[in-house]
């Protein structure tokens, strides 16, 4: 394996984290900012408040998830493992 195979294939492996791990980053990102968004409105600084809804909201989004993240997975893992032709 050369040099530029080998950087292709890290690449790409980069590349497939970012897209598997992107549904759960944007459901954490939206659900902190709404959370955020109403302690400020209501004065509420509990810290339960602010870590319990993105749990639960980042558990079922990966309930939701992990049918497309497992075909993702096994399709990658069928290209990096398929014989060059």
């Amino acid at each position: 394996m050369d040099m530029g195979t080998a950087m292709d294939m890290g690449r790409e492996a980069l590349w497939m984290v970012l897209i598997i791990s992107a549904p759960m980053m944007v459901i954490g990102l939206i659900v902190g900012l709404l959370v955020a968004l109403f302690q400020a409105v209501t004065q509420l600084q509990e810290q339960t408040l602010h870590f319990v809804p993105k749990i639960v909201a980042m558990a079922i989004g990966a309930a939701v998830f992990v049918p497309w993240i497992t075909a993702e997975l096994i399709e990658y893992s069928r290209n990096l493992f398929a014989p060059p032709f």
